[in-house]
């Protein structure tokens, strides 16, 4: 069990403001008449108290309080430029952010959770202890402001009043990470108080990236305090280790949820989307994928985008799941977007009207370039290495690709034409019907299958692998994702999953609001089905029927094959979905993507029950679920052989 406010809270230590009249005399000597009059209008003691520790810690010359307003989102803007973190393009509303080149994605292995004596992570957090945080923190962040101006964000993590929504207080001495949180959550100065009294408490985060110098990255750290729900970030600049309101509050929800809000609320790594099926119907479907697995993708192909990351889902007084998307924008994945996967997207990057923060990308004339765009690309510009041409290697002699494969773009959800805003502010959330898991899994899943009940499907989340993306700083092969969400689950493995068997077999579900739980890949690839090559066994658009054929299934409107592994879908149904986006679908590449090739999901069974059994206490449910598969598709084997075509299930 976590046990929050235990242990020395290092932000009051070190900062040394305990009461608020404390607080008030840090006000008065660092924040300047008008900044002031926007703060007194927070009333809440603790968060008051926190932002003058903050101050008093890091010693800025100057402090601007973010109301939310645009004269404030203008100060955010003008003050990025100023600091040159941001330049402005042609194209009006766009600026080019560049990380150090050491600082292109998550710093893996300089994040840590701050643990008290006697807690426990699972096997695949790092943890740090709180005397060691205390040393570290005491040393770096005191004066690591000076000469910089603070700003101080209030958000929500949700639609303001939503049951999942959770608030946060955002300090930081980067133009870039503010004007990057005023882009990507809820702006609630006006609402702070009173959610901070609906929740109970909110979440707090400071960020100083000191000199933004490449020596200094080495010594950049991301901590995450678990008991206090607060986070430090120093020495760097990219948004998925600094932007705290992101990854870092993420994993305060999942803790939240997995220790005080059993049966009731999950905190996950899932996109929002919605699929209008025949009559008109609306499904939504949350699904959680490894960063840079296709999670953006999968949501925009939907008719209703709500979120492309993150979820909040919880269970109403009419036993139906909801989900709201803790985030306002997109912070997206360029590589590889283009006119034909990302229609969408690509409409608000190329076209006018949509105020966008490029980073890491190649830039030519103003004119944003990146790795997979789909368009004619000249061969020399600028980048996140300097100078760049065609052919350019670094010091250790390996090519320099035009953009970083971790490129990001950063934008209003509400800017994509298909985002249904109406429905992604709403607190009540949207009805979910169907999740799904997947992973970059090039061998082994067919591309679509759904879990013959909650446990099962629980099952396949735990069960994620996935080939390491350019999202994690030095991290390479194959592994193990557990739900997609494993980078961001403190505690225990066991404790998570016990959650989600609660979860997911609650009683306040009927037989006709429980979701299905699916599994899906898209990364199939040739080479490994029977044919030659590494390219894909399928496109990008391909994700709309999986999509679709799970839209069916859910509503009854069409039968699946059974199988040790779950439900697949049957060839002329598929076919049928394949002719609605105009495109064929020979029997010959079903039957190569919906083989199932036993042998190989043996080794991932065997893979998974090792590995669990590394983690204390988990469940002898869950190991007998994968027992009970294994035994099925043994005898499989001995009636079909190690490879079992879908047609054998008809």
């Amino acid at each position: 069990m976590l046990e929050l406010r235990k242990g020395k809270d290092l932000l009051s230590t070190i900062g040394g403001i305990q009461t608020l009249q404390q607080a008030q005399e840090v006000f008065a000597n660092k924040i300047n008449r008008e900044n002031l009059t926007k703060l007194n209008t927070i009333k809440n003691e603790e968060a008051l108290i926190k932002i003058a520790n903050a101050i008093s810690m890091c010693n800025p010359d100057t402090v601007l309080i973010n109301s939310g307003s645009e004269a404030d989102r203008n100060r955010i803007r003008k003050y990025a430029l100023a600091k040159k973190e941001e330049k402005k393009l042609d194209k009006e509303g766009h600026t080019i952010h560049f990380d150090l080149p050491e600082d292109q994605a998550r710093l893996v292995n300089q994040t840590f959770y701050i643990t008290n004596e006697g807690e426990s992570l699972n096997t695949l957090a790092k943890g740090i202890s709180r005397a060691d945080a205390m040393d570290y923190v005491k040393k770096e962040m005191p004066g690591m402001m000076e000469g910089m101006t603070l700003i101080v964000g209030f958000y929500s993590r949700g639609p303001v009043g939503a049951e999942g929504a959770i608030p946060a207080i955002e300090m930081s001495s980067s133009g870039y990470v503010l004007h990057s949180a005023e882009i990507l959550y809820r702006n609630c100065f006006a609402d702070f108080d009173k959610e901070a009294k609906r929740v109970g408490f909110f979440f707090t985060n400071v960020h100083s990236e000191g000199e933004n110098i490449s020596k200094n990255v080495p010594k950049a750290r991301i901590f995450m305090d678990r008991s206090w729900f607060t986070t430090y970030c120093t020495y760097c600049t990219y948004a998925g280790n600094t932007l705290l309101l992101k990854k870092g509050n993420h994993r305060f929800a999942v803790d939240y949820c997995t220790y005080y809000k059993r049966e009731q609320q999950l905190s996950e790594h899932m996109f929002i989307t919605g699929m209008t099926g025949p009559g008109g119907r609306k499904t939504f479907f949350c699904g959680s994928a490894p960063s840079g697995c296709g999670k953006t993708t999968t949501a925009m192909v939907g008719s209703d985008f709500i979120g492309d990351d993150l979820a909040q889902l919880w269970i109403d007084k009419d036993g139906v799941l909801r989900a709201i998307n803790p985030e306002n924008g997109i912070f997206g994945i360029l590589e590889d977007v283009n006119r034909e996967g990302d229609p969408h997207l690509m409409d608000c990057l190329r076209g006018d009207g949509t105020e966008v923060i490029w980073t890491n990308v190649m830039i030519n004339n103003d004119t944003p370039y990146w790795v997979g765009n789909g368009e004619n690309c000249p061969n020399t510009g600028f980048n996140f290495q300097g100078e760049w041409y065609e052919g350019k290697k670094d010091a250790e002699g390996n090519p320099v690709p035009m953009s970083s494969k971790n490129s990001r773009c950063t934008l209003l959800a509400s800017a994509i034409s298909n985002h249904n805003s109406k429905l992604a502010e709403d607190p009540a959330g949207v009805p979910v019907k169907v999740i799904t898991y997947s992973g970059r899994d090039g061998d082994t899943m067919p591309p679509v299958r759904v879990a013959r009940n909650a446990d099962e499907g629980v099952v396949i989340g735990a069960s994620v692998v996935s080939k390491a993306t350019a999202t994690e700083v030095g991290v390479s092969g194959i592994r193990r994702q557990p739900w997609a969400n494993a980078p961001f689950i403190p505690g225990s493995l066991a404790g998570y999953m016990n959650a989600q068997f609660q979860f997911f077999n609650s009683k306040k579900f009927s037989d006709k609001t429980r979701p299905i739980i699916a599994g899906l890949n898209y990364f199939l690839t040739h080479g490994n089905r029977g044919g030659s090559g590494n390219g894909l066994l399928g496109e990008k658009k391909d994700v709309k029927v999986w999509l679709g054929w799970l839209d069916l299934y859910v509503h009854g409107d069409v039968q699946a094959l059974d199988t040790p592994i779950g439900y697949m879908p049957k060839y002329e149904d598929l076919k049928k979905l394949f002719a609605e986006i105009d495109k064929e679908y020979p029997r010959e590449i079903y039957d190569m993507q919906f083989a199932i090739y036993v042998d190989k999901i043996i080794e991932r069974i065997d893979m998974q029950s090792e590995a669990y059994r590394k983690e204390q206490h988990i469940s002898v449910h869950f190991f007998d679920l994968l027992a009970a598969q294994r035994a099925g598709l043994i005898k499989l084997k001995e009636k079909f052989g190690s490879i079992v075509q879908a047609r054998e299930f008809e």
